[in-house]
């Protein structure tokens, strides 16, 4: 899959988790936090040039689905525009 794609994806799978836990729709959040967790898997692995800086966003993604607490929703969403304005920059 084009890694384009996955990265957009992605974007959209942590917007829908914050939508989700500001929302109080915790399944909905925690369904797409494993949408978001498989993507990221998914760009590891077809990271074949080794790039620095969507290694350190998809590691501190990860950190942070995996927390806890009210921090998770801001920290999607952040995320979710830090991978939005990547694609934009790679256009």
């Amino acid at each position: 899959m084009n890694q384009k794609i996955i990265i957009s994806s992605l974007a959209m799978d942590l917007k829908r988790v914050a939508l989700g836990l500001h929302r109080g729709s915790f399944n909905m959040a925690h369904r797409f936090k494993k949408e978001a967790l498989k993507r990221s898997e998914e760009l590891k692995i077809s990271n074949s040039n080794s790039d620095a800086y969507l290694e350190k966003l998809l590691e501190r993604v990860k950190e942070s689905l995996n927390k806890t607490g009210d921090q998770v929703a801001e920290d999607a969403l952040m995320y979710s525009t830090l991978f939005q304005n990547l694609i934009v920059k790679r256009v």
